[in-house]
């Protein structure tokens, strides 16, 4: 079968009308519709490993956000046992710690999964003591060096 048989024989009225679909204004394309099956046919190897690299980092995001989480954790817990000790801290550690806070507690809410509980009376107890701090204005004073004095 040559081309001219296929045009006389209806091949070309098909060709034509599909084309002429396409252009329409119908927002019905069977030329995208075709060469979108045909590109996932060719690229379906390709899809699924995709798919499975998505997953694999999707679990290493999670791992480094819970390792940040228990950072902050931690950081926040060692901060409340030197108030309890009590070692004094200026404003601006206060104002670090209490970063720290604000996105363990949000990582906290975005995953109510996670073992909070160790943490609140700590959050608790550096909240209290920066008010009290605060209305008392007796932070620790950060230290001039003698040289900067002059």
């Amino acid at each position: 079968m040559n081309i001219q048989q296929i045009l006389g024989g209806g091949g070309g009225t098909v060709l034509i009308l599909m084309t002429l679909i396409q252009i329409a204004p119908v927002k019905v394309n069977p030329w995208s519709w075709l060469a979108r099956a045909i590109g996932k046919a060719i690229n379906a190897d390709v899809s699924v490993r995709l798919s499975e690299i998505e997953k694999k980092l999707d679990g290493h995001i999670d791992m480094d956000d819970k390792r940040t989480a228990d950072g902050h954790r931690a950081q926040i817990l060692h901060f409340n046992n030197e108030l309890l000790r009590p070692i004094s801290h200026t404003k601006e550690e206060f104002i670090e710690v209490l970063a720290k806070i604000d996105a363990y507690e949000k990582y906290c809410e975005a995953h109510p999964d996670y073992p909070n509980n160790r943490a609140v009376l700590a959050i608790e107890n550096i909240r209290e003591i920066y008010k009290d701090r605060l209305k008392k204005r007796d932070f620790l004073q950060e230290s001039v060096a003698e040289d900067e004095r002059t």
